[in-house]
């Protein structure tokens, strides 16, 4: 018999078969089979009658969630995992993410068709957006966000602080999950135009409207004047150019007190031995999507030492960003 050394393909076809599990998520989610079993319909009968779908529907999708993880399959009975439970059971999840599969389903797969013209050309494809399509868009980016705010409020420590500056960023639940932990801490929102009725409602949702303050400015130009210790510019970065980046780490820098904190939580390509792959994934994303840019982390980096940030820490949020933590010296 003859021993060769060839590897396997098993890694090769789990990547290239992945959106095949996508697609199946995305329709377990759209027809509420999560939900279903969650609340009993533990048979593919009785998940194809709380579905309204065939019992080989229920079957197939049943046992491909279970083939990945997020369900648990016995004696051909099915139980949610407990990441399964707490985001894919609709309203008695801790953060329903159906909105963001959605998203990414209807607005984010087809996209990807276009990849091979971003690749050609490193141009984003055309949305072609409706109101419809915008509406699908945000609710899935908000919730995203969400998830990305939870984890974030979970692993950055920012207990000691007083005064905060969120600047620019997409949703204020960054700064909200701060502040729930620390009620010592007052916030200045810093937000581009169009985005202060939202801000102001999730303030006042969270009860923190006495610690709150909401101003407007363009992001890539606005001066914020004050003291601030502890300043947020999560998912800023990603947004602007080079140039506008260093200015913006230049301005948070002259609004800083010495010793201040600084978090800057975007997806970033590394140099680490191994490239995080939910940071990677995404710097296609961003590109087909809109344009948007993945930054090398230490081209970061580079922008944060010149404006007088040094940076101290980095932590990977689980399904989320990245976080650069750093000091204002």
């Amino acid at each position: 018999m003859t021993h060769t050394s060839t590897p396997d393909a098993a890694r090769i076809l789990d990547i290239a078969t992945g959106y095949m599990a996508s697609k199946q998520l995305f329709q377990a989610s759209r027809i509420g089979l999560f939900s279903a079993v969650a609340a009993g319909a533990d048979t593919a009968e009785a998940i194809a009658a709380r579905c309204g779908v065939s019992e080989r529907i229920a079957r197939l999708l049943a046992d491909a969630m279970a083939a990945k993880g997020l369900l648990v399959r016995a004696d051909a009975r099915y139980a949610t995992a407990p990441d399964a439970a707490a985001y894919l059971t609709g309203a008695d999840a801790a953060i329903d993410l159906a909105p963001f599969l959605t998203f990414l389903d209807e607005i984010s797969y087809p996209h990807w068709l276009q990849f091979a013209h971003t690749v050609d050309t490193t141009e984003p494809g055309d949305l072609q957006m409706d109101d419809a399509r915008w509406a699908t868009f945000m609710a899935g980016v908000m919730t995203y966000n969400r998830l990305h705010a939870q984890e974030f409020g979970r692993h950055v420590d920012l207990g000691g602080a007083t005064r905060a500056l969120d600047f620019g960023g997409l949703s204020a639940e960054f700064a909200l999950s701060v502040m729930a932990r620390n009620p010592q801490l007052h916030t200045t929102f810093l937000y581009a135009p169009g985005f202060e009725d939202g801000i102001v409602e999730a303030v006042e949702s969270a009860g923190v409207a006495d610690r709150a303050v909401v101003e407007m400015g363009d992001t890539a130009t606005a001066t914020p004047q004050g003291e601030y210790d502890a300043v947020f510019a999560n998912h800023v970065i990603h947004r602007f150019s080079a140039e506008e980046n260093a200015r913006i780490f230049r301005t948070l820098r002259g609004a800083a007190i010495a010793g201040a904190t600084l978090t800057v939580l975007d997806f970033f390509l590394d140099d680490d031995a191994e490239q995080r792959g939910l940071d990677a994934l995404h710097a296609g994303e961003y590109l087909v999507i809109d344009g948007t840019i993945v930054y090398p982390e230490a081209q970061v980096r580079g922008w944060l030492d010149d404006s007088g940030w040094q940076v101290r820490d980095k932590i990977a949020l689980p399904g989320s960003p990245r976080v650069l933590v750093a000091t204002a010296v």
